[in-house]
């Protein structure tokens, strides 16, 4: 109950973003130095917090199977969205990709209550973009404001749905959870590497922007430590 609580921050942040964007399209620079921001702390998150628990474990194959199984997850779904296109295919993308987030998060708070609130501010900043990408997509198909914010609020709901897919995971044996784990680093690193670097870099950035990266990495980091005083 408590992960599901904790999971309305990021879908306010998807809710929000969509807003925002139907409201005010956001500038290239503003969006690749938040993008970078972003990255900097989903990656701290992923490697602050999941990495740790996989080193030194006692089952290497369900490490290799889970993140094998991950990296293959992510680039299917990467490929679809290649393939297909309209606002059906984009909103599905998108669903399956918050429902992820929502897992990575359920399986954070199933390892300790640090972990999954690191991970809720991690990921509400990427999913925050998920939101504005797809208000983007269904504005730009001629989608009435109303309309699309209903249907950003809807597809949200998987993130939820995730979150008790994952923390039901904590009554699985160990070698599973560790499975899940690695599944859960590899879909964060995915994100950061595949998807909001490489849609920031689609805009022209400066020393300012790039050093966002680094700012999100730190500034996790510090909260991670004021967390553990």
């Amino acid at each position: 109950m408590q992960a599901l609580l904790y999971t309305l921050v990021p879908l306010v942040a998807v809710i929000a973003g969509a807003a925002y964007a139907s409201w005010r399209r956001p500038g290239p620079a503003f969006t690749a130095g938040v993008q970078h921001l972003a990255a900097g702390v989903v990656f701290a998150a992923a490697a602050g917090e999941i990495l740790p628990a996989l080193k030194h474990t006692v089952s290497p194959v369900a490490v290799l199977i889970g993140g094998a199984l991950g990296v293959v997850l992510m680039l299917a779904i990467k490929r679809i969205g290649e393939k297909f296109e309209g606002p059906l295919a984009l909103t599905t993308l998108i669903g399956v990709d918050l429902f992820i987030d929502g897992l990575v998060l359920g399986i954070g708070f199933t390892a300790a209550l640090q972990t999954g609130l690191l991970l809720t501010i991690a990921l509400s900043l990427e999913v925050l973009f998920i939101g504005v990408a797809l208000a983007l997509g269904l504005a730009g198909r001629g989608w009435r404001t109303g309309k699309l914010l209903l249907t950003v609020t809807a597809v949200g709901l998987l993130l939820p749905l995730g979150t008790l897919a994952g923390t039901a995971a904590a009554v699985l044996p160990t070698a599973f959870l560790t499975g899940l784990f690695a599944f859960g680093l590899i879909a964060l690193l995915y994100l950061v590497t595949e998807e909001l670097l490489v849609d920031a870099h689609e805009s022209p950035e400066g020393p300012l922007v790039a050093s966002m990266f680094f700012v999100g990495f730190l500034l996790l980091l510090m909260l991670e430590e004021a967390m553990t005083v």
